[in-house]
């Protein structure tokens, strides 16, 4: 029987997805399990699996357009069989609709899933797409849904060209010592092409050694682009079309600034301290090739202080308020097309230097577009750092149903009084957006006074 290739929901927010390519064309054989195309979700490039075996008899959607949930965007059949309506287009159109209807129905449990702060609701929520997807495969294709998930399911929802050897893992993230992926970025070596040695296939200094006498190399890197210059002999203006990123950061932008009744509270802090424990942890950590920057410790801070205020690592769910026992801190990292926040999960449990690692690790594939939806869903609380484009203070808009989120401007030297003389101090203002419904004034006062605290003094954090 013909097996309908639907868009699938490949996050726990995506409404609709964009066709980046197809990966195989019309009259290709197909087998179960094989990747068809690249699909443009609202926070990263994943892999649409074909969910039965054949021959890709018709491509109803087009590199480069978008589909809702659930619309049929290419037919796997028999090489002779008849495939009718649903090969000339009005089945999709039939099936589109149909999918419209349910993803308006299930809108408000895919955001509450994918705001809840808990990593495996989103995860449920994910498995929930899927799973209605492969009940409708297994009514076209006479396949049980359990069968038709299979390991198809799990690469589904896995990002585009994962590595597949060396030390990567099940998301496609490569384990590799830090001194090792300092040695391999010198001798330019793809982590991708080393087989670990180490404990869960984890790449060590070893095996980077025994890779640079084998020769394995990175390709050469591009040199980096010019900015263009602007014409002003041609077009008057250039139509950008809006990403699905873009969509879903204007969706919640609306969301947050209409609904949320938001507040803002900025104090100044003294830098010195913290500054002399990054350069004297930078010193310890320099033959690991680990280097933490002063966000790093503003992560560990926050999270610290969000475990001692609970009715500040809260969310708003409309007849009840989330307090969370753990910190999860979601670091907003700028991407060619938006923002996306990675979570540093438990940030209070975690040394400054596995904090560095995860945090570069994490931006470094968002800015690929390889993150997995578990690992950009289920902050508690969110930092956002403009600091270091020279930003002295400024306001950020809090990530629905998170409570709050910190922005933070860049440090500089200032005059200051400190015990009745003129003193040079580098000092840093940052600002805390909150949600009233959540927080109140003095709840927000007392939280900054704790994270204060331990950004002027970082032997707090160990309290």
């Amino acid at each position: 029987m013909a097996t309908k290739v639907h868009m699938e929901a490949l996050s726990p927010t995506m409404e609709e997805g964009q066709l980046v390519r197809w990966l195989k064309k019309e009259g290709d054989q197909i087998a179960e399990g094989d990747i068809l195309a690249e699909i443009e979700t609202d926070k990263a490039t994943m892999e649409l699996v074909a969910r039965g075996s054949g021959v890709l008899r018709k491509v109803l959607l087009q590199e480069g357009d978008t589909a809702p949930i659930g619309q049929v965007i290419a037919i796997i059949a028999g090489a002779d069989e008849d495939i009718g309506d649903v090969g000339s287009g009005a089945g999709a159109r039939d099936d589109a609709a149909e999918a419209a209807a349910d993803a308006t129905a299930q809108a408000p449990a895919r955001e509450a899933a994918a705001g809840a702060g808990d990593i495996g609701k989103a995860s449920q929520a994910v498995a929930a797409g899927q799973a209605e997807t492969q009940k409708g495969r297994a009514a076209e294709t006479g396949v049980a849904p359990e069968q038709a998930g299979g390991a198809g399911g799990d690469r589904a929802a896995a990002p585009a060209d994962p590595a597949a050897v060396g030390g990567a893992n099940g998301t496609g993230r490569i384990k590799a010592s830090p001194l090792a992926r300092k040695l391999a970025s010198e001798a330019g070596l793809e982590l991708s092409a080393v087989s670990g040695s180490g404990p869960g296939g984890r790449i060590t200094k070893k095996d980077i050694e025994a890779a640079i006498r084998e020769g394995v190399r990175a390709p050469a890197a591009a040199a980096p682009a010019r900015a263009p210059v602007v014409r002003r002999d041609g077009a008057e203006y250039e139509d950008v079309p809006v990403s699905q990123m873009r969509k879903t950061i204007a969706k919640r932008l609306v969301q947050s600034i209409g609904p949320i009744p938001t507040f803002y509270l900025t104090v100044e802090v003294d830098m010195t301290r913290i500054t002399e424990a990054r350069e004297r942890v930078n010193a310890q950590l320099a033959d690991e090739g680990v280097k933490a920057s002063v966000n790093d410790f503003l992560v560990k801070a926050l999270a610290s202080a969000l475990v001692r205020h609970p009715e500040v690592n809260a969310q708003w769910h409309e007849t009840h308020i989330r307090r969370f026992n753990r910190a999860h801190v979601g670091v907003a990292v700028a991407v060619e097309d938006g923002l996306i926040t990675p979570v540093i999960r438990d940030a209070d449990t975690k040394g400054i230097a596995e904090i560095a690692v995860e945090v570069k690790e994490l931006a470094g594939r968002a800015r690929e577009r390889k993150l997995t939806p578990d690992e950009y869903t289920g902050a508690t609380f969110s930092i956002s750092n403009l600091g270091m484009f020279g930003i002295d203070e400024f306001t950020a808009i809090i990530n629905p149903p998170e409570a709050g989120i910190l922005a933070v401007g860049r440090a500089e030297e200032k005059v200051v009084v400190e015990d009745g003389e003129l003193v040079v101090r580098p000092r840093m203002r940052i600002t805390m957006s909150c949600d009233h419904r959540v927080i109140d004034g003095a709840t927000g006062a007392r939280f900054l006074q704790t994270l204060r605290a331990m950004i002027e003094e970082p032997m707090m954090m160990l309290a």
